[in-house]
């Protein structure tokens, strides 16, 4: 059996996230339906996991396995040329028939944009946060630290998440600033559903009124999403990278 992994990046502005839905058009689903055509069979397409409605990928990866053999390239070319113009295939490589993109990933890295400049073009990628609004970065890193290492964030999961351990290991957390774009990054060994998008709100909330680090842990300690505070927008998000 021949197991193909690919690479992919997509603006998920019209896609209800990553995951197949009954009820409405994903990414997954589209990629899916791409692939059956040029193969001319059903295909199980694993993602390293899912992103939520209106949240975009650089690097999301997903595998399939197949008994035909085709041409790497020719298949990329083939399928980017079926599937839409908002998603598509950077690489396709060929990997070990055991390999599955999510349970062998080893990290999931997330970037969220903020543009501090109205742009047209970055309307569909970024959250305008208001120049008059400034970013503490320095006390935006510091209090980010908490976060580090291994914890439950069930305050920060969506409450109808159907995953029951919400344990998770964050190795990399961090703010940078320039004149007009604010960039925040988190590298973890998973995500919960909707995590990064509130932590980043509540981050943001904290800083704004002069919080310390000792409110962000009395939420964690809470183990309940509605003691964290709004989410940002998901159109800021990217899933960036996953390592393995």
């Amino acid at each position: 059996m021949n197991n193909y992994l690919l690479h992919i990046q997509y603006d998920g502005t019209n896609y209800a996230g990553w995951q197949i839905q009954s009820n409405a058009m994903t990414v997954q689903q589209k990629i899916i339906d791409a692939i059956e055509i040029l193969l001319k069979e059903k295909v199980n397409l694993i993602g390293s996991g899912r992103t939520d409605t209106g949240v975009h990928a650089f690097g999301q990866t997903a595998n399939f396995r197949t008994e035909k053999n085709f041409d790497l390239y020719k298949f990329q070319h083939s399928l980017n040329g079926i599937l839409p113009s908002d998603i598509s295939i950077k690489k396709i490589e060929k990997v070990h028939e055991t390999f599955h993109a999510r349970f062998d990933a080893k990290s999931r890295c997330y970037i969220y944009l903020f543009t501090h400049i109205k742009s047209p073009f970055l309307e569909r990628y970024s959250y305008l946060y208001p120049p008059i609004m400034k970013l503490d970065i320095d006390n935006l890193n510091n209090l980010s630290k908490v976060f580090l290492g291994e914890h439950d964030f069930t305050s920060f999961s969506k409450v109808n998440s159907e995953v029951k351990n919400k344990i998770c290991f964050v190795n990399e957390i961090r703010w940078r600033r320039s004149k007009e774009f604010t960039l925040f990054y988190i590298s973890a060994n998973r995500f919960l559903y909707g995590m990064v998008r509130a932590l980043v709100g509540t981050l943001l909330y904290a800083v704004e009124k002069k919080y310390d680090e000792n409110f962000l842990l009395d939420i964690m300690e809470k183990k309940n999403r509605s003691f964290a505070k709004e989410s940002v927008p998901a159109k800021g998000l990217f899933l960036y990278k996953v390592r393995y």
